[in-house]
């Protein structure tokens, strides 16, 4: 790792530890209102009666399948892309919304444990053994943020991580509001492994918070299977589902 990369999980991880002294401080509260619970992570009943569980679907996307669809969609037989299989915990709503971004922009950052203990279920369905792998952020974003998520998901997952593997090259736009040629357009050519890192022959989990289109993973994918992965795949916390806007 080299000195700027290692000032800045130095920063994340100041922050890392003192925003949990902060938050095991204070008194349990529910993960998505914000309510005093009983217990930390334990949703109030009305939070957890609206968080929209993500289950079968296609093999591949994991979407609902359409009519006399089975297996595999429609659209990922004719187009499987980079990635091998995506998995999310819950549909794109209010309380995800809400968790999310108090995890990004309100800096409560015990909530990425909440967050990984919702998406071991839809984990179990990914390859065993397999390395995780953040979405990055890039530098500039992760110094004035001062932790990327997605790391913060992964290391709470309990699995073999590698929070640098994937490194951003180089500043791009925020996606909200481009339809998702556009994203994909943006992104294209932004990833890149860590120099001197090999994946030849592995298999590779993406970790990442919000999944809207995919354009970002996909891009991450193309990078990781240039390099030699087995195959790639995704596991998100939450999932714009198709029609919605996040």
């Amino acid at each position: 790792m080299g000195a700027a990369a290692a000032m800045d999980w130095a920063k994340a991880a100041g922050h890392h530890s003192a925003r949990l002294l902060l938050d095991f401080a204070l008194p349990p509260r529910c993960p998505g209102c914000g309510e005093i619970s009983q217990a930390v992570d334990l949703f109030c009943t009305e939070c957890w009666g609206g968080l929209d569980f993500m289950a079968g679907g296609c093999a591949r996307c994991g979407l609902a399948l359409g009519a006399g669809e089975e297996g595999e969609c429609g659209a990922c037989a004719v187009d499987p892309g980079p990635l091998a299989r995506v998995r999310a915990a819950l549909g794109y709503g209010e309380i995800p919304r809400a968790i999310a971004m108090r995890l990004k922009y309100g800096r409560k950052i015990a909530l990425a444990r909440t967050m990984a203990g919702l998406m071991r279920r839809p984990l179990g369905d990914l390859a065993p053994g397999a390395l995780l792998v953040p979405v990055p952020l890039h530098r500039w974003r992760l110094w004035s943020r001062g932790f990327n998520q997605s790391v913060l998901i992964a290391r709470a997952l309990g699995r073999e991580v590698d929070p640098d593997l994937l490194r951003r090259t180089r500043a791009t736009p925020k996606l909200k509001g481009l339809n998702p040629a556009e994203r994909r357009a943006t992104v294209k050519g932004a990833f890149a492994l860590r120099p001197g890192a090999s994946v030849r022959g592995r298999d590779i989990i993406l970790v990442d918070d919000v999944i809207t289109t995919g354009a970002t993973a996909e891009a991450c994918a193309r990078a990781l299977r240039k390099a030699g992965a087995r195959q790639v795949e995704l596991l998100a916390f939450a999932r714009v589902r198709p029609g919605r806007v996040a």
